[in-house]
């Protein structure tokens, strides 16, 4: 059901994996492409809110901020996968795996290699504010609006 809170978590949360993202651009190679990193981040920030965070409002402060880390650590873990598998699937077409279990098993290797990638302060300070924000704004808006 749609309500508020489930609204607002999606646009916090879509709105920290655009900055995220960006910081994220901003530290790889001048050569690197971006491609679709912006649109799929942000759109699994928009899912992560509103299915993840959105139902679990309603219990207070601490759960809220709770609330708000654990949807921007499922947003992350998500986003690591997705790019991930992305990348896999742009080497299997370059005929760079010797089978299909070679190219599963690099989709995880990829995605550890792009969290070491992320594991910085300057990405990981604002994920744990921007998550608690996100929690908080949702709260507020579940007492305001509810």
């Amino acid at each position: 059901m749609p309500t508020t809170a489930r609204l607002i978590a999606a646009i916090v949360l879509a709105l920290l994996a655009y900055l995220v993202s960006d910081q994220v651009i901003a530290d790889m190679p001048e050569e690197t492409d971006p491609g679709y990193f912006f649109h799929v981040n942000v759109v699994l920030g928009l899912l992560t809110g509103w299915i993840y965070m959105g139902q679990r409002v309603g219990n207070g402060l601490v759960p809220a901020l709770n609330n708000g880390l654990t949807g921007m650590a499922v947003m992350v873990l998500w986003a690591l996968f997705v790019q991930g598998a992305w990348e896999m699937f742009d080497r299997a077409m370059r005929n760079r795996y010797g089978g299909p279990f070679d190219a599963l098993l690099a989709i995880f290797t990829l995605s550890i290699e792009f969290f070491f990638q992320i594991a910085t302060p300057a990405v990981l300070v604002p994920l744990v504010i921007g998550g608690c924000l996100a929690g908080l704004l949702a709260e507020y808006a579940h007492k305001r609006w509810s």
